[in-house]
């Protein structure tokens, strides 16, 4: 005698409840898809496809006139002097900004975690963070006045102590520097507020125990606080430097790529490029810095997940 409880009715509403709860889950997300498809990856691919063509902005009236070029716009940017130095300041700007922005703000963080007061901890954290929330181009406008060879506060003050400064943004040995270190201001508080948030989290006992054993303070940061916060860390080096591959308004507001092409990155050469009409052209080598970025994130994730 088979006693078994006939299941396909019990089975057909289970699949009925997932379908129902899947269909709510996509209109909750539906907004998003189009924003992504619309704004994201619509123009991506067009842009991947105007790259093996040779369009102009004249050609924006009649799309279809246009001929494939295959790779020639490719390599045209390796003979392209111009965004041969684009890509070596860009190279420059994220090897140096980079380690400037984590290491200050694993810095502050560390500071503000190790038992400062909590009203001045909450001040400090505002005044570092409100940079990084502040508008680029402001910023940039602001720093251009502070770095005004004449009227300029910062020659101002180097004035005070007999140093004669030089024309900041416009001498080819100081422009780049200038606007890293006005960039590694801006951004390193970002990065205290996620590692202020990290450091929280590590237990006490674990600072004890080393300190016990002997450990001082340089070996408890290296032996303790350093491998707790490694996830952490590989986050904000992803994120910065997918950021910085792209830096655009601070070279553009500040010193319009010059002089002599000394502060002209990968996204300003790109900008300069869709300004002339150039859109084939500017498609190619915008397929080529977003190829570099997603490869430099993923090299960065596969080292950061085997360490």
């Amino acid at each position: 005698m088979n006693l078994a409880v006939p299941t396909t009715g019990r089975a057909a509403d289970v699949v009925r409840i997932a379908l129902r709860r899947s269909w709510i889950g996509w209109m909750f997300i539906l907004p998003f898809v189009v924003l992504f498809v619309v704004f994201y990856l619509g123009p991506l691919l067009v842009g991947i496809g105007m790259s093996f063509t040779d369009m102009r902005s004249t050609d924006v009236t009649n799309p279809f006139a246009v001929d494939l070029v295959g790779v020639d716009n490719y390599l045209r940017l390796v003979n392209d002097g111009a965004m041969r130095r684009a890509a070596v300041n860009t190279l420059v700007f994220v090897v140096t900004t980079l380690p400037l922005t984590i290491g200050l703000g694993l810095a502050a963080a560390v500071l503000l975690n190790s038992g400062i007061a909590r009203l001045p901890a909450a001040f400090f954290r505002l005044g570092y963070y409100l940079p990084n929330i502040t508008s680029i181009i402001g910023i940039a406008v602001a720093w251009k006045f502070l770095l005004e060879p004449e009227a300029g506060l910062v020659n101002r003050l180097l004035e005070l102590v007999g140093v004669q400064g030089p024309n900041w943004l416009q001498n080819q040995s100081t422009a780049l520097p200038a606007i890293i270190v006005m960039t590694a201001w801006r951004s390193f508080g970002f990065n205290m507020v996620v590692l202020l948030a990290a450091l929280q989290t590590i237990p006490r006992e674990l600072y004890e125990a080393a300190e016990v054993d002997g450990a001082g303070r340089w070996a408890r940061f290296r032996s303790v606080t350093v491998p707790s916060l490694r996830p952490v860390l590989l986050f904000c080096t992803v994120y910065s430097s997918v950021g910085f591959m792209q830096f655009l308004e601070e070279p553009l507001v500040m010193t319009r790529g010059g002089p002599l092409n000394a502060t002209l990155s990968a996204s300003l050469a790109i900008f300069n490029q869709f300004g002339v009409g150039n859109y084939g052209y500017a498609g190619a080598a915008s397929t080529v810095l977003f190829t570099v970025i997603v490869a430099l994130a993923v090299l960065q994730l596969r080292l950061g997940r085997n360490r």
